[in-house]
């Protein structure tokens, strides 16, 4: 008995020096925080914080209405050094999923440039929607408090709500309850705008529209790269928006088939700024990330450690969460954005890289 005791204190004494204690702050984030130094974070130092607090200020415009953010957005209109201003008003946390991993994975997305026509005809004839005016949204936080994040979506029939229609369903014939923008020359380029969320059209007049996320079906999104792996449409090797377009343009006849696999609809409206997310503010490239703001709210500073998906060359700046989307979901999970053009297309189309993630959390509100 005596030997037993002894050996489960010498267990308790090497596994519990090694055993790390996570932090959790559920108003703020449901994942477990690891509280870090700033000089623990990899070229934290090097990074240009004074172009990242110029993001930052942009997203205050917004950010400044939530109580977290309320005091360190007015501090930050009169900030002579970036770096000052960051060690002194934010701690650092490293995000640790369920797992206790601190690694996750960072994809990317773009702003996209589709060619359309205000009228439909033979060569533009995919609508890009308004959300209809028979779709229904039910606040489940007037209810469900605990739920304020959630949005239940449907329509009328009878009386009772029942699902939107999927994107199947919303496809196979117009109806007086959907309005289009406009329409556009390419399906999947349409359906690359649903992903990514906001867009430019080039009319044939030449004149520009920006269109931005407005509302959703309220189907559940359904990657369909990953549906195309699985049943063998392309490889692992091909696994990327640019390996998905070359294989629909091959086999035109499939694309119907593979995209209604995702239910999931967009509905947009007209914008007079480009990339908008879902914080309200436009997008700079390669400052904003898409996050999963149950883990990251929108507004907040994230230091991201990751690789440039074409180079391999590290990826160590500050960024701004100041995005949603269907697939990011997860503590560690977010969505990189590249900006507008070949380059930022070619660079989100191929990412899938391993990254960390470090929240800057304004001090007054852990205390």
């Amino acid at each position: 008995m005596k030997h037993l005791l002894i050996f489960f204190i010498t267990v308790l004494i090497f596994t519990g020096c090694s055993i790390k204690e996570y932090q959790k702050y559920d108003d703020i984030s449901k994942a477990s925080l690891e509280k870090v130094n700033f000089y623990d974070i990899e070229d934290f130092y090097n990074d240009d914080l004074d172009y990242a607090l110029e993001v930052f200020k942009k997203a205050c415009t917004r950010s400044k209405r939530y109580d977290m953010f309320k005091d360190v957005c007015l501090k930050a209109n009169d900030v002579k050094n970036a770096r000052e201003f960051f060690i002194s008003n934010f701690e650092a946390y490293k995000l640790i999923d369920n797992k206790g991993s601190d690694e996750g994975i960072i994809t990317g997305y773009y702003e996209p440039l589709l060619h359309g026509s205000l009228t439909k005809n033979e060569i533009y004839k995919y609508p890009i929607y308004k959300t209809p005016k028979d779709m229904i949204t039910v606040d489940l936080s007037d209810v469900y408090p605990e739920l304020k994040k959630y949005r239940l979506r449907g329509k009328l029939k009878g009386n009772r709500l029942i699902p939107y229609d999927s994107r199947a369903e919303l496809e196979k014939e117009e109806n007086s309850n959907l309005e289009p923008i406009c329409y556009v020359d390419d399906k999947f380029e349409l359906f690359l705008l649903h992903i990514q969320g906001s867009g430019k059209v080039k009319l044939t007049d030449g004149t520009v529209l920006n269109v931005g996320y407005a509302n959703q079906n309220g189907r559940r999104y359904k990657s369909v790269g990953k549906y195309m792996l699985k049943n063998g449409f392309i490889t692992r090797n091909n696994a990327s928006i640019q390996g998905m377009k070359a294989y629909f343009d091959k086999n035109p006849n499939r694309l119907d088939e593979i995209l209604n696999h995702n239910e999931s609809y967009v509905f947009f409206k007209e914008s007079k700024q480009g990339a908008t997310g879902a914080l309200g503010v436009e997008l700079t490239s390669k400052r904003n990330l898409a996050v999963d703001r149950r883990y990251i709210p929108l507004g907040m500073p994230v230091f991201i450690s990751t690789s440039n998906p074409v180079t391999k060359e590290d990826i160590n700046k500050l960024m701004v969460a100041a995005d949603v989307g269907g697939a990011i979901k997860g503590e560690i999970r977010a969505d990189f954005f590249w900006g507008f053009g070949d380059k930022a297309f070619d660079y989100a189309g191929k990412m899938k890289e391993k990254g960390k993630l470090y929240m800057l959390i304004p001090k007054q509100v852990l205390n």
